[in-house]
């Protein structure tokens, strides 16, 4: 949504009669970009629709780098090993364009990072499981998009990332945003968290934050509860940020024009496909035509890290709806009119595999993995694992079998041995299409020896696992989803940080 802002300023200012060709490349010299993608990762690209469009999805970074002088000034202390990624955000645009949602992923959620190399220095860093803040010094933005996708399964088209320094640049020169907090606070140390704290401090009501203040607003953590309500805050500033740019006809103002897009240019780094103004523009045209109501911004739910469970996270049960619903291109509001029957799908077509046909079904070993446990410790769905295999036997896969002992997983998923390469793949995708599973849930795996489905915790129930995908609006309620058009919200302070302003 900031991007929005430097994109439509900049074309603003390139559309003007005045425009040259030399300040089209002062503003090319200004943006930093980098590898889309620095880590391994088998998440395909979709193909588009039967319409040609295709859901577009970003990740957006909020870097706590103290390289700089400025980030040294606003961050503190200048020797933290590497950046982190303080905001990780995926912002999803539907393929027909009529609606976007924007899932914040807690910073303190432990995942499993890949390998990655650094595109800069080449050092290659080893997998790891720890939190996902750290993939960003492990590998550069390219390294938290492939955790990312790896993580939900969702392809992700570009980055954009910002750091301390940047925020505060674009909040000031956008003349501050509104925001709202139910108590007056101040997130400063306390007896139990003497270390924390970001400085915020405002009273009761609505506020105009710009400058320190709006970084200070993005990076509060403690006042409003834990790292699930610093992105509930983030997104009331995001809400914000987007009704303010709307309401100002920015174009007839060149001069102002001028200073947004300028300064927007050298606050943000982006992928390098998308890495000049004129794609940038192009990019800021699909967003600025959807509606404050057609957004939908949520954060993934989650439980607490049994190895941490007062500092991390991991992905709850109900994660694997949310991802679902971005996978599948299905509005996370009710507020778009419903199709007509039989009208085609906006739903991107996930790419068909190349490579050799499959093999007979019933020459394919298939073994079946009842997972519908979801996460150690939870009771799974009896017989599950026997039911799909019935069901493939009876698509003419005759050597499926039930696995003898269950893995609890999330989401399903058919993973195949990687040793058997394209002919593998293809085998796997026909027991996918039997089951009406996605190719995009179709994954080599190392340790597999056959073609493997794993019925997750998002299939307890039924043969036909497109059945079980969510409907617009289904967004699970440990989601916190907040409205773009919502104005009513205010933000709830923790007692400890409430003070008598």
């Amino acid at each position: 949504m900031l991007r929005w802002v430097a994109i439509v300023a900049a074309v603003g200012v390139l559309g003007t009669a005045g425009a040259a060709y030399g300040y089209y490349e002062y503003l090319s010299g200004k943006i930093r970009k980098g590898e889309r993608v620095s880590g391994r990762t088998t998440v395909a690209k979709p193909k588009a629709n039967a319409n040609g469009t295709s859901a577009m999805n970003i990740l957006i970074l909020g870097s706590d780098s103290r390289l700089s002088d400025a980030d040294k000034a606003l961050g503190g202390a200048a020797d933290s090993a590497g950046a982190r990624a303080d905001v990780i955000m995926i912002a999803h645009l539907s393929a027909d364009r009529s609606n976007m949602s924007l899932v914040s992923i807690p910073r303190d959620t432990r995942v499993d990072i890949p390998q990655c190399e650094d595109p800069k220095t080449h050092k290659t860093y080893a997998p790891t499981n720890t939190i996902i803040n750290a993939s960003l010094g492990r590998g550069g933005p390219g390294c938290t998009l492939a955790t990312v996708q790896n993580l939900t399964n969702v392809y992700i088209d570009h980055w954009l990332m910002i750091d301390f320094s940047g925020v505060v640049k674009m909040a000031d020169v956008l003349g501050g945003v509104e925001v709202c907090v139910e108590h007056s606070v101040w997130d400063r140390p306390t007896a139990a968290i003497p270390h924390g704290g970001s400085g915020l401090k405002l009273t009761k009501g609505t506020h105009i934050v710009k400058d320190k203040q709006a970084l200070q607003w993005l990076r509060t953590r403690d006042a409003f509860g834990d790292d699930s309500g610093r992105a509930k805050a983030q997104h009331m500033y995001m809400s914000s940020l987007i009704r303010r740019l709307r309401g100002e006809n920015l174009f007839t103002n060149p001069g102002r024009l001028n200073k947004i897009a300028t300064t927007a240019m050298g606050a943000f780094e982006v992928s390098s496909e998308i890495g000049t103004p004129k794609k940038l523009y192009d990019l800021g045209m699909e967003l600025k035509s959807i509606p404050p109501e057609r957004m939908t911004m949520l954060t993934m739910p989650h439980i607490a890290d049994p190895q941490a469970p007062a500092a991390h996270y991991l992905p709850a049960r109900d994660a694997s709806t949310v991802w679902s619903l971005v996978r599948n291109d299905v509005a996370m509001d009710t507020n778009g009119k419903a199709k007509a029957p039989g009208a085609a799908t906006a739903s991107p077509t996930p790419a068909a595999p190349s490579g050799p046909p499959a093999a007979a079904p019933g020459s394919i070993g298939v073994s079946v993995v009842n997972g519908t446990a979801g996460t150690a410790g939870n009771p799974a769905v009896g017989h599950r694992a026997t039911a799909i295999a019935t069901a493939l036997k009876t698509a003419g896969f005759t050597q499926a079998d039930p696995a003898r002992t269950a893995h609890p997983s999330p989401g399903t998923g058919v993973v195949y041995p990687a040793g058997a390469g394209e002919q593998g793949r293809a085998d796997a995708t026909s027991v996918a299409a039997a089951l009406k599973i996605p190719v995009s849930d179709v994954k080599p795996s190392t340790s597999a020896q056959v073609v493997t489905v794993t019925v997750g915790a998002d299939w307890k129930s039924g043969t036909d696992y497109s059945a079980t995908l969510p409907k617009a609006g289904g967004v699970p309620a440990g989601a916190d989803a907040m409205n773009g058009a919502d104005t009513g919200k205010c933000m709830p302070i923790q007692p400890v940080y409430r003070w008598a302003g």
